[in-house]
C-alpha cells in the first residue's frame, strides 16, 4: 500500500513537470520573438522559427493558451501555484496513508517478536523439562554398574537433582512424561541407596581394625564421600539413620576401647604421693602395719611442697604422654601429670570428632551419643581415683588443669566438652576441701607431747605448714579463688595455736622465744619464695617475728647485763629533782660502770656464740645480734647520760667505755653478714 501511494505521487509530479516544461518552452519562444523584433535592426536571423511554430501548434495546452489570448507569464505563474497546491495536497494525503500503514506494520512486527520470544521461552522450558526428566543411558550405567568414585558422586548429584525436581516442580509432577520416567528414576534411587549404603558401611568397618589411625581415615577417606551422606539424608531417611546409628555404634566402641587401654597404660606410670595419714599435724615417726617400707613422712616433702610440679601448668597444651615410651624409661609421674595427659587426649579426640560430625553428617549433636561410652570409661577411672586421693596440692593442680583446658576449648570454639569439664571441676573442689579439712583437723587435734622435740630449730610440722600454704598460695595467684584464701586463714590460726603449745613445752622462756623466732623466720622465708602474693599471712608472721625478736633481745641482754638494764629502766629515767630523798649517787652507779668495763667485750662474744647456736638462719641470727648490740648501746648511753647529771659523776669517767668503742665492736660483728 505504501508503495502504491509513492508511485501515485511520483506520477503526479511527472505530469505537472511536463505541463510546466511546455509552458516554459512556449514562454521562451515568445520571448525569443520579442527579442527578434527588438533586434531586427541588428539583422537577427529568423531561421528555424517556422519549424518551432509548427511543432507547438499541435500542443493542446499551447493552443488553448493562444486561443484565449492569455499572457504566457501569468499563465506560467498560475500553473506553478496549482502545481504546488497539488503537490502539497498529494503529499499530505499520502503521508497520512503511509503513517497508518507504518503503524500497522509496527504492530505486526511487535506481534511477531512476542510470538518469537514466547516460542524461545517455550523451547527453553521444554529443553529444561526434557533435561530434568530424561534419564540418559550413561547415568543408568554409572549408577547401576559403576564404582563409587568421583564420577559416581557427580552422577549421584545429578540424580539427586532430578529426584528433587520431580518432587517439587508441579509442572513435571503433573506431566504425562513423568509416568514413563518415574519408575526408572525410582529404580535408580533404590539402586544408588543400596550401593552407597554398602560402600559407607564397608568404610565404617575399617575404623574397627586395630591400630587404625581414625582421624587420618576420616579426613582422607570418609570426607571425600560426604555427599553420599547428603544423598541418603535427602532420598532415604531410613537408610541414613542406619548409617548414622552404625557410625555412632562403631565410634562409641572404638573410642571407648581406645581410652580404656590408654588409662590402663597410664595407671602403670602413677607415682603415689600421699595417703590418708600424710597430714601436716601427723607425727613424723608414725608407723604401723600399712606404713612399713614406705619413705618416712618427714622426708616426703612432695606431699606439702609444690616444687617442680608447677611445671605441668606451663606444659598444659603439650602432646599427651605415650605410655609405652614412659614405661620403657621407668619414669613415674604424680597423678596430675597423668590427669593432664588423659584430658589432653580427650580434648584433641573430641575436637576432631566434633568437627568431623559437623562436616560429614551435619549433626553436632551426634558427638554426645558417640562419646557416651568414652565419658563412661573416664568417669569410671576418675571415680576410682578421686576417693583415694589425699594429695591436696595434686588436687589443686588438677583444678587448675581443668580451668586451663576450658580456656583452650573456648579458644578452639569447640563447646562439646563444656558440661563434662564442669562436672569434673565440680567433683574436684569438694574432694580438695575434704583433704584440706583433714590437714586443718590434724593441726587442731595434734598431740603436742608426741610432736614435741627438744630442739629450738624449726619444727617439721611448721615447715610442712609453710610449704603447704606457699604452694596453695602460688597456685591461687592466677585462679583467684576467694574461698581458698579463707581456708588458708583458718589453717594459719590453727598452726599459730599449735606452735604456741609446742613452744610452751620448753622449760626456759628464752628457748620458747628462740623456737618461735626460728619457726616464724623459716615460714617467712618459704612464703617469700611465692613472691608478693604472701599477703596478710606473710604480714602476720612478720609481725610475730618482730615482736618475738624484741622479746629475745631483752632476754639475751638480761642474761649478761641485768643490773645495768634494771638500773636504766628504774632509776636512770628518773628526774633528779623528783626524788630528793633518794638521790642517785656515785657509789650506786660505780659498781655497774666497773662491771660493764671489765666484761662487756666478753659478754658480747658470748652473745654472739649464743645467737650462732640458737638460730638456724645465720642472717636472721646476725640481725638479732645487731639488734641486741644496738639496744645495749642504747642502755649504756642512757647510763652515761645519767652519770652526767649526778653530783660527782665526773669521777666515773675514767671507768666509762667510750661510745665509739662500743660502736666499733658493733660494726665488727656487722661485717660478718
Amino acid at each position: 500500500m505504501a508503495d502504491t501511494a509513492i508511485d501515485h505521487v511520483s506520477h503526479s509530479y511527472d505530469e505537472a513537470n511536463k505541463a510546466q516544461k511546455n509552458v516554459f518552452d512556449l514562454e521562451s519562444f515568445v520571448g525569443d520573438l520579442n527579442v527578434e523584433e527588438d533586434a531586427c535592426s541588428d539583422d537577427i536571423s529568423l531561421e528555424g522559427l517556422q519549424q518551432e511554430l509548427e511543432e507547438c501548434k499541435d500542443d493542446d495546452v499551447v493552443a488553448n493558451i493562444l486561443s484565449k489570448g492569455v499572457k504566457l507569464r501569468e499563465y506560467t505563474k498560475g500553473v506553478e501555484n496549482n502545481l504546488r497546491q497539488v503537490e502539497l495536497d498529494s503529499i499530505q494525503a499520502e503521508i497520512g496513508s503511509i503513517s497508518a500503514d507504518i503503524k500497522v506494520l509496527q504492530e505486526k512486527s511487535m506481534d511477531m517478536g512476542l510470538k518469537l520470544k514466547n516460542r524461545k521461552v517455550a523451547e527453553s522450558k521444554l529443553a529444561k523439562f526434557v533435561e530434568e526428566i530424561i534419564v540418559p543411558p550413561r547415568m543408568i550405567d554409572i549408577i547401576v554398574d559403576g564404582e563409587v568414585n568421583d564420577e559416581y558422586l557427580r552422577t549421584l548429584e545429578i540424580l539427586s537433582k532430578k529426584l528433587m525436581v520431580v518432587e517439587v516442580d508441579p509442572v513435571i509432577k503433573n506431566s504425562k512424561a513423568l509416568k514413563d520416567v518415574q519408575p526408572e528414576l525410582e529404580k535408580l534411587r533404590q539402586k544408588a541407596v543400596s550401593k552407597v549404603f554398602d560402600f559407607i558401611v564397608q568404610k565404617l568397618h575399617a575404623l574397627r581394625k586395630p591400630k587404625t589411625n581414625i582421624q587420618i581415615l576420616q579426613q582422607s577417606v570418609l570426607l571425600k564421600y560426604k555427599y553420599v551422606i547428603s544423598f541418603l539424608k535427602d532420598h532415604s531417611k531410613e537408610v541414613y539413620n542406619e548409617v548414622r546409628t552404625a557410625y555412632i555404634d562403631t565410634m562409641n566402641k572404638v573410642l571407648s576401647a581406645h581410652f580404656r587401654a590408654y588409662i590402663q597404660a597410664l595407671e602403670k606410670l602413677q607415682l603415689d604421693i600421699a595417703t590418708s595419714s600424710d597430714l601436716i599435724g601427723v607425727e613424723a615417726r608414725s608407723s604401723g602395719l600399712f606404713l612399713r617400707g614406705r619413705e618416712p613422712l618427714k622426708n616426703r616433702s612432695a606431699v606439702f611442697a609444690l616444687g617442680d610440679r608447677i611445671k605441668i601448668l606451663k606444659e598444659i597444651d603439650e602432646p599427651a604422654l605415650i605410655p609405652h615410651i614412659a614405661e620403657a624409661s621407668s619414669i613415674k609421674y604424680p597423678y596430675e601429670v597423668l590427669f593432664r595427659s588423659l584430658h589432653k587426649l580427650l580434648m584433641d579426640t573430641a575436637t576432631s570428632e566434633y568437627k568431623f560430625c559437623d562436616v560429614f553428617f551435619g549433626e553436632e549433636s551426634m558427638f554426645h551419643e558417640i562419646f557416651a561410652g568414652p565419658f563412661a570409661v573416664i568417669d569410671e577411672h576418675f571415680n576410682s581415683i578421686l576417693p583415694n586421693s589425699y594429695d591436696a596440692i595434686g588436687l589443686m593442680l588438677m583444678i587448675l588443669i581443668i580451668h586451663l583446658h576450658q580456656l583452650i576449648m573456648s579458644r578452639r570454639r569447640i563447646p562439646c566438652l563444656d558440661s563434662y569439664l564442669d562436672k569434673v571441676n565440680i567433683a574436684l573442689w569438694p574432694r580438695f576441701k575434704m583433704v584440706f579439712d583433714m590437714h586443718l583437723s590434724s593441726l587442731r587435734n595434734a598431740n603436742v607431747k608426741t610432736l614435741w622435740e627438744d630442739d629450738v630449730h624449726p619444727h617439721y610440722v611448721m615447715r610442712r605448714y609453710a610449704e603447704f600454704t606457699a604452694s596453695l598460695m602460688h597456685l591461687n595467684v592466677e585462679y583467684g579463688e576467694g574461698q581458698l584464701d579463707l581456708n588458708l586463714e583458718r589453717l594459719r590460726m590453727a598452726i599459730d595455736d599449735l606452735l604456741i603449745k609446742l613452744a610452751k613445752t620448753f622449760a626456759k622462756s628464752k628457748s620458747q622465744t628462740v623456737f618461735l623466732i626460728n619457726n616464724y623466720d623459716m615460714t617467712i622465708s618459704v612464703l617469700k619464695e611465692v613472691g608478693p602474693e604472701g599477703g596478710k599471712i606473710l604480714v602476720h608472721f612478720e609481725d610475730l617475728l618482730k615482736s618475738n625478736t624484741a622479746l629475745f633481745v631483752e632476754e639475751l641482754l638480761a642474761e649478761h647485763f641485768s643490773e645495768l638494764i634494771k638500773f636504766v629502766k628504774t632509776r636512770g629515767s628518773e628526774d633528779l629533782s623528783s626524788n630528793p630523798d633518794r638521790p642517785i649517787t656515785v657509789a650506786e652507779i660505780q659498781p655497774l660502770v666497773k662491771d660493764f668495763a671489765s666484761r662487756w667485750k666478753a659478754a658480747i662474744e658470748l652473745m654472739h656464740k649464743d645467737v650462732i647456736t640458737s638460730f638456724s638462719n645465720f642472717l636472721c641470727g646476725m640481725e638479732i645480734l645487731r639488734a641486741a648490740l644496738t639496744q645495749l648501746l642504747l642502755y649504756y648511753t642512757r647510763l652515761t647520760d645519767c652519770i652526767k647529771r649526778i653530783v660527782g659523776g665526773s669521777a666515773l669517767n675514767k671507768d666509762l667505755v667510750s661510745i665509739s668503742s662500743i660502736m666499733y665492736e658493733i660494726r665488727k660483728f656487722s661485717r660478718t653478714f
